[in-house]
């Protein structure tokens, strides 16, 4: 299979952040479209006519954020026609509104994750998501767990860093997005690895790997439902390319290694 790759990145994935390394956002700077669109769009409808059980879960709880998050995107990015949008790469896609997160997957090159607490509860819930492209964990072991259940067993997601994040969530406002970045090294440039909690990927040497996959995550409260999206923009570079752009023609190795 021909590996999607972008030519280039809009941030500095080479740059080592503490965690969790959150920054403000402009209030529409989380849907963009990248060099890459056409092909991870192709890849994505092709996941959720094979593989739609993997790639999206939505619990009835979740229905009307779910709705809510996709309007917004419809109007923030989409060019309208009649009962469809005009994707970027000019596919003209049907809006199903009993379908939100399937519509989402087709549209926006971005995975979402709609997160929301329940009364009397101390952490946030994962309700729905479609994750086309998972770096190294499933979307069926994470459904309907709290935020520290989804991120076991990530090693540096300590307690503190878990209460840190819940804040995080607790705090973001509608229209104030914030967002962070990860980056790994990997051998393979596929953007769909899901893998079990409990057969984790065999780390490469970074100075040896031949591919960096940066995913630029967003967080932003839905201002109706007030659920939280955790919306995930995947980047995977060919290892020439982030050095020409980042590294200063030199080969570095330094990206950070948490998901």
């Amino acid at each position: 299979m021909t590996a999607i790759l972008q030519k280039t990145i809009p941030y500095n994935p080479l740059e080592e952040r503490k965690l969790p390394g959150i920054q403000p956002l402009a209030p529409y700077g989380w849907l963009v479209a990248d060099d890459a669109f056409a092909g991870q769009m192709a890849e994505r409808e092709a996941l959720l006519e094979a593989r739609r059980t993997d790639v999206l879960q939505l619990d009835a709880s979740a229905m009307a954020a779910a709705q809510e998050l996709l309007q917004m995107v419809l109007d923030t990015g989409g060019r309208s026609a009649g009962g469809a949008v005009v994707r970027a790469d000019g596919v003209q896609v049907p809006v199903d509104r009993e379908d939100p997160l399937g519509t989402l997957g087709r549209i926006a090159q971005q995975d979402f994750c709609i997160l929301q607490k329940p009364e009397g509860t101390e952490e946030h819930v994962l309700t729905g998501a479609v994750l086309c492209f998972p770096a190294s964990w499933m979307l069926s072991e994470k459904f309907m767990r709290p935020l520290t259940g989804i991120h076991e067993p990530v090693g540096s997601y300590d307690s503190g860093i878990a209460a840190r994040v819940q804040r995080l969530f607790d705090g973001v406002q509608a229209e104030r997005p914030l967002w962070r970045f990860n980056a790994l090294w990997y051998q393979d440039p596929a953007l769909f690895q899901p893998r079990s909690k409990d057969a984790p990927r065999d780390k490469p040497d970074n100075k040896q790997a031949g591919y960096l996959r940066s995913e630029r995550q967003m967080i932003l409260r839905l201002p109706q439902t007030r659920a939280v999206v955790f919306a995930i923009h995947t980047y995977v570079l060919a290892r020439e390319d982030v050095l020409r752009q980042w590294g200063g023609g030199q080969d570095q190795a330094n990206a950070p290694s948490e998901p």
